[in-house]
C-alpha cells in the first residue's frame, strides 16, 4: 500500500509535510496569505469581509504590546504568529477542537514548533509569554465577539471575562480585503524581525 499524502503545496513553492513539519518549508508569505483567506468565528461576523485569522493575529500582537510595553521583541513576534499554524490546519471555534480532541493539538504544536524555530522562537514558549499571549487573545476574542460577531458585552463577560478598558481604549475591528491584511501582516512580520 502506498502511504497516503500527508503534505500541502504551499505558494512559494514548499512543500510542508503537515505531520513532521521541518522550518525550511516555512514561509512568511505562505503563512500572512493563508491565514488571510481563514475567517475567524466560522465566518459567522458583520461586515462584507470575512474577519480573518491574520486580522485577528495583527490584533492580538497589538494588545499583547499593549499589556507588555517593555516585552522582548521576540516575544511580539510570537504573539503575532501564535495561530500560524491555522494557515494550513484552519481555524475552528474552541468547542470544536475539543469535540476533535488531543490529535488536533499535537498536530498544532509541531507546527508552531517548526515555525517557531524558523524565524529564530523557541519552539515551546516560555509557560509565562504563552500565558500573557493568551490574555491578549481572549481580550481580542471579547472585542471581536462584541464589535463583529452579534454577542451582548455581557455573553462576552461570560465567554471571555471582562477585559480591562484601558487595554481596549481606542481599538475597533476593521474587516479588510484579504490583500490589505496579507500585505500588512508581512510588513508587521519584517519589522519585528528587523528589530530581534
Amino acid at each position: 500500500m502506498s502511504q497516503k499524502r500527508a503534505w500541502q503545496r504551499m505558494l512559494s513553492g514548499r512543500r510542508l509535510d503537515l505531520l513532521d513539519p521541518t522550518p525550511v518549508d516555512i514561509e512568511v508569505e505562505d503563512i500572512a496569505h493563508g491565514l488571510a483567506f481563514v475567517a475567524r468565528w466560522n465566518g459567522q461576523t458583520k461586515g462584507d469581509f470575512a474577519y480573518s485569522v491574520a486580522e485577528h493575529s495583527l490584533l492580538v500582537e497589538a494588545l499583547f504590546t499593549r499589556m507588555q510595553p517593555n516585552a522582548p521583541v521576540k516575544w511580539q513576534l510570537a504573539a503575532l504568529l501564535h495561530d500560524a499554524p491555522e494557515y494550513v490546519i484552519g481555524d475552528m471555534i474552541s468547542p470544536v477542537k475539543a469535540a476533535v480532541g488531543p490529535g488536533y493539538s499535537a498536530l498544532d504544536e509541531r507546527l508552531t514548533a517548526a515555525i517557531h524555530i524558523r524565524f529564530g522562537l523557541p519552539a515551546a514558549l516560555p509557560v509565562a509569554v504563552k500565558k500573557q499571549i493568551k490574555k491578549a487573545d481572549t481580550i481580542s476574542a471579547w472585542l471581536e465577539a462584541v464589535q463583529i460577531a452579534g454577542f451582548t458585552e455581557k455573553e462576552a463577560d461570560q465567554f471571555f471575562g471582562k477585559p480591562d478598558p484601558a487595554m481596549i481604549d481606542g481599538l475597533m475591528i476593521r474587516l479588510r480585503a484579504p490583500l490589505d491584511v496579507r500585505n500588512d501582516f508581512t510588513a508587521r512580520h519584517e519589522d519585528l524581525l528587523g528589530q530581534m
